[in-house]
């Protein structure tokens, strides 16, 4: 088998498993602790960060905005997530094929994998732990919701992190991200990097070419198709 020189990066959410009744869930309790009162309107997450989410979400429940409130909220959101690992091994699902993606793509030679998500680090290592996707992920190297960056800087920092701990160099092309929604296709592209958006989230395949992705698939579940792709993007 030849060798490539390629960092894939996944995002988490609604590409590798499904958490969505987790998710509303902790952001309802986070939301209850921050502002004082229950949860009435969540802010659509596909391909936004935690930040994004989260101001969102208080300008939709008319929630007048403090430099206290996204600390607070992640905390809380943090804590939140934490108290239900049971439930995302209950009610969480690995997405068809994504197990088996990762776990071929570990076995190419020159491959390092790791995330690219807008979940803060604590609650994106809980999913793919709980849900058995940690072992062949390179979390350290990964980008995250920090407050600060978008999906297209977290990008090019997960590049950089992943070429210090292993020793390579990663450009934009050798970077392939594995995503579901045209936010994060617009991600790659601003970051000069190839994307294999998956059809999996709330996107079509057909607004997933529209809005520029390389390579469109249907589901993770075909793993020839996923592990070709990655080679064939350069």
């Amino acid at each position: 088998m030849s060798t490539l020189n390629r960092l894939v990066l996944w995002n988490i959410d609604q590409t590798l498993v499904d958490v969505g009744r987790v998710t509303r869930d902790a952001y309802a309790e986070a939301f209850q602790r921050t502002v004082g009162r229950p949860l009435v309107r969540l802010a659509p997450t596909p391909g936004r960060t935690e930040s994004e989410i989260i101001f969102e979400t208080l300008a939709f429940n008319d929630v007048v905005t403090t430099d206290d409130h996204l600390p607070d909220f992640i905390t809380a959101l943090t804590d939140a997530f934490a108290a239900r690992r049971a439930d995302v091994r209950a009610h969480g699902r690995v997405l068809a094929g994504a197990r088996e993606a990762v776990e071929a793509l570990a076995h190419v030679p020159g491959v390092v994998q790791s995330v690219l998500t807008g979940s803060v680090q604590p609650n994106a290592v809980l999913k793919v732990t709980e849900l058995g996707l940690a072992g062949h992920l390179d979390l350290d190297s990964g980008g995250y919701e920090n407050g600060v960056y978008s999906k297209a800087a977290l990008l090019e920092l997960a590049r950089t992190r992943a070429g210090e701990r292993h020793g390579a160099r990663y450009d934009e092309a050798a970077t392939v991200y594995i995503a579901d929604s045209p936010r994060d296709v617009q991600a790659a592209r601003i970051a000069g990097s190839p994307i294999i958006a998956v059809a999996t989230g709330s996107a079509t395949e057909a607004e997933l070419r529209a809005a520029g992705a390389e390579r469109v698939l249907g589901t993770l579940a075909d793993t020839n198709a996923v592990v070709s792709a990655v080679a064939e993007l350069y």
